[in-house]
């Protein structure tokens, strides 16, 4: 991990997770919608695929709240059919990836198509393509929901830089939000990582945000 990955982890985004600091857009409109459309789903397992910060932990978080469920780490959690999953209708694999054992997943997939149960895999790229050796897992990873959360359109990066510099306690004109957010790669990395650099030149300098600072923490 890098250490700029690291800053980014220590700065705690959007940890409350609360439904009203959700936006919707266009970039996640498809996802937000799947998801306030259960259990009237065609298939009982989604997967929600989007870049790291693009809020699928934050639309995973106000599904449970509101449908109640578990929520488990995809490279941690171990099935096992003693474990506790029979008590809840809805489970959640967060930070899916290549990495988490096949197994695992195979069996945890069984065991919700046997118990009427609905799965929601997050993950960085689409489940269906991933590279498993598992033949089953091949097969079964390409039946099931899929939704992607796009790169973040105009009004969802104004309305990040704007939440979260708030978050901060840093006051900044929404002239020099359009400024930003026109010139800001399409990432929500990217994003962040202004975000955070943006916090960072405001604690060590001590002084109010101009395009000055903006472009300082751009880049430019």
């Amino acid at each position: 991990m890098s250490k700029q990955e690291q800053q980014l982890i220590n700065f705690q985004f959007d940890r409350s997770y609360r439904s009203e600091d959700f936006f919707v857009s266009s970039s996640n409109y498809f996802a937000f919608t799947l998801l306030d459309k259960w259990p009237k789903w065609e298939k009982n397992i989604i997967n929600i695929d989007g870049e790291k910060y693009s809020g699928k932990s934050h639309l995973s978080e106000i599904f449970i709240k509101k449908n109640k469920g578990i929520i488990l780490n995809a490279n941690k959690f171990k099935f096992n059919n003693d474990f506790n999953l029979r008590y809840h209708q809805n489970i959640i694999l967060e930070d899916f990836n290549e990495k988490a054992d096949e197994n695992t997943v195979f069996s945890l997939i069984n065991f919700v198509d046997q118990n009427s149960k609905y799965l929601i895999i997050n993950s960085t790229s689409p489940f269906s393509k991933m590279n498993f050796k598992l033949t089953d897992l091949i097969s079964r990873s390409k039946n099931c929901l899929y939704a992607k959360i796009e790169k973040p359109d105009d009004d969802l990066i104004k309305v990040l830089i704007s939440k979260h510099l708030s978050d901060k306690q840093i006051k900044i004109d929404n002239k020099l939000v359009e400024f930003a957010a026109k010139r800001i790669t399409r990432s929500y990395g990217k994003i962040f990582e202004f975000i955070y650099k943006i916090d960072e030149i405001s604690l060590k300098k001590k002084k109010s945000i101009d395009q000055k600072t903006i472009k300082e923490a751009l880049g430019i």
